[in-house]
């Protein structure tokens, strides 16, 4: 059996997440029981959760347990396999961890899943046909529920859910418009994603200046809004919103260093009857199937053409991870391990 390396979580950080809190160990990979593969990791997923978890608090999951690996999707190859539902050469997607390689017990439900990657490029799969693109596909189709004609907004718009969010909207004859950091991300998200228009929220040092903008860019309102980061953004959405206009929330980036988000006017979910609604996607395992298909088509097509920031070596992974934190990606965020 191959040696391994992993990343633990060593520490809880204390405010911001600092490279620290992480600790890379080598292991021996224990033999295969009946009913286990080995799979050795291609890439590696790194996404704002993860920091989340980190943290000892209230959530709507355990924290990461100190000492053990860190947790991540990833994709790989099986080499070993002691279960007759897999065979070495499988291309598969799990949730392996910040490691090079994983023993998985293939009869635990959704451990591992088998992927085709004669049309869809492998490192897809922790992206725009993975937990990222379902993600954008329940909030806008089971909780915004999008009507031709309508505006669509989504902030960090150029990631790996934002750019989803944008073709899936699109698809569904929406005017989609995205809040991104820089222009290089606004320039991509209008000419690459297919967004109507993006705006720079660098370019705005408070919520006024920023729902300004978003008045000139959303001359009719805002129908149906997927959050990602929560603050100073959400502050200059809520005056936006059309009467019964729909929130999905997603993420809340602006708070997970353990900053307080207060709302200025949560009154206007009231005045302006907004639905506001969170979710995690892996509660809702039932409709993956269908967006997977939609989400695959998109890409398959050339409708979808997500952008990727890959880091070389498992050893990169804290200080990219820290660095999407901080919105230093551009598209989705891997460490690629082989």
């Amino acid at each position: 059996m191959p040696a391994n390396q992993q990343f633990l979580l060593d520490n809880r950080p204390a405010g911001e997440a600092v490279a620290s809190n992480f600790k890379l160990v080598s292991s021996e990979t224990p033999p295969l029981q009946d009913g286990q593969v080995l799979v050795r990791h291609h890439y590696l997923s790194l996404d704002p959760y993860m920091r989340g978890r980190m943290s000892d608090s209230k959530s709507y999951t355990a924290p990461q347990p100190l000492g053990e690996v860190m947790l991540g999707g990833t994709v790989g190859e099986v080499v070993e396999s002691r279960s007759p539902r897999f065979q070495p050469g499988d291309k598969v997607v799990g949730m392996g961890g910040w490691q090079l390689y994983s023993v998985v017990n293939a009869d635990e439900p959704g451990a591992l899943r088998k992927v085709d990657t004669s049309h869809v490029p492998l490192s897809y799969y922790l992206g725009a046909v993975g937990m990222p693109g379902v993600t954008a596909w329940y909030g806008l189709v089971k909780i915004i529920e999008p009507k031709a004609g309508e505006t669509m907004v989504v902030s960090a718009a150029t990631g790996a859910v934002g750019s989803a969010f944008a073709a899936l909207a699109k698809a569904r004859g929406c005017r989609t418009v995205g809040i991104a950091g820089g222009p290089d991300k606004c320039r991509y998200a209008v000419e690459e994603l297919g967004f109507d228009a993006c705006i720079d929220y660098k370019l705005h040092q408070d919520a006024a200046s920023l729902s300004k903008a978003l008045k000139e860019a959303c001359p009719d309102g805002i129908d149906g809004y997927f959050e990602n980061v929560g603050g100073m953004v959400l502050d200059a959405v809520l005056p936006r919103m059309n009467a019964f206009g729909r929130i999905a929330v997603c993420g809340m980036i602006a708070g997970y260093d353990g900053k307080p988000m207060p709302l200025t006017c949560p009154a206007l979910i009231l005045t302006s009857r907004l639905k506001v609604q969170g979710f995690i996607v892996t509660e809702h395992m039932d409709i993956w199937p269908e967006a997977l298909k939609e989400l695959a088509g998109l890409v398959a097509t050339g409708t979808l053409r997500p952008r990727e920031s890959v880091a070389e070596g498992l050893e990169a992974a804290p200080e990219a991870f820290l660095g999407l934190l901080k919105g230093k990606n551009f598209g989705k965020q891997l460490v690629k391990l082989i």
